[in-house]
């Protein structure tokens, strides 16, 4: 016998951010991002084995979230953090800071580290984001409680 809710998840999964989507944003972001998470880089599965099951500063993170139009490789919804592992191809990229742009508009932060970086010295991309992490947080961190995690298990 399950236990029963007072109230149920919201059908969406991300409840205010859904509602800010475009129609079918949603069901487009979301196999886009199961598309993603069967193609995970090196330097990403690298990151992952690092962030995942809480044993980083023992918080949670998910990786290829869709939020809004967009999917974040990585994320950390208790403290509105999102983490990007970028090839050379998004140097210089505009897209990426109309990206950063809507993300931070939607209070979260974002912090970018190179595939490199995260292949060659993972530790320093761990310390720097320790550093990261315990600086003053976003303001949105103390309102937003993390959303459920999915069902499939992403977690």
């Amino acid at each position: 016998m399950t236990p029963q809710r007072d109230q149920p998840s919201p059908p969406a999964g991300e409840g205010a951010l859904r509602r800010r989507r475009g129609a079918g944003e949603g069901a487009r972001s979301t196999v886009v991002a199961r598309q993603l998470r069967s193609r995970i880089t090196d330097a990403e599965r690298k990151l992952w084995l690092a962030l995942k099951d809480r044993r980083f500063e023992n918080y949670k993170f998910r990786r290829q979230v869709p939020i809004g139009p967009y999917v974040a490789d990585f994320v950390c919804f208790e403290l509105c953090l999102i983490i990007e592992v970028d090839g050379g191809q998004h140097a210089d990229c505009a897209r990426d800071l109309v990206r950063d742009e809507w993300f931070a508009s939607n209070e979260f932060r974002v912090v970018r580290y190179w595939n490199n970086d995260v292949l060659q010295n993972l530790q320093g991309v761990l310390e720097n984001l320790v550093t990261v992490m315990s600086g003053p947080p976003h303001p949105a961190a103390r309102l937003r409680s993390p959303p459920p995690s999915p069902a499939g298990g992403e977690g």
